[in-house]
């Protein structure tokens, strides 16, 4: 992002600048490799656990592991999205009051 000074120079802000792809990349890849760990070891704990303690437990891992991956994907995407600015695209206008129709007619007010 940058914004011009009075003089016409460019000043460019370093707390505006993105994340380096890379950066970005390796962040988004690492958390869903973590996530994707959690899902196998939920999948070998209900494996192991099945006639061990009550099947309910065992079965809430195998809904976890198969919700993980999905929750996994979502937000691995979710990343390098436009962050709201300071600076407006544009400069808004104030518009001044708008006239009646006809009222630069003969009489003024006709309806």
């Amino acid at each position: 992002m940058s914004t011009k000074q009075g003089d016409g120079e460019e000043v460019h802000r370093i707390t505006s600048a993105p994340e380096a792809l890379a950066d970005d990349l390796a962040r988004r890849t690492k958390r869903y490799l973590v996530q994707m760990g959690v899902r196998v070891v939920c999948f070998v704990v209900a494996v192991l656990t099945w006639h061990r303690i009550p099947v309910a437990f065992s079965i809430a891992m195998i809904v976890a592991a198969v919700v993980l991956p999905y929750i996994a994907v979502l937000l691995a995407n979710a990343g390098r999205e436009r962050q709201a600015s300071d600076d407006p695209l544009m400069d808004p206008r104030t518009l001044g009051p708008g006239r009646r129709p006809g009222a630069d007619q003969l009489g003024g007010n006709h309806r």
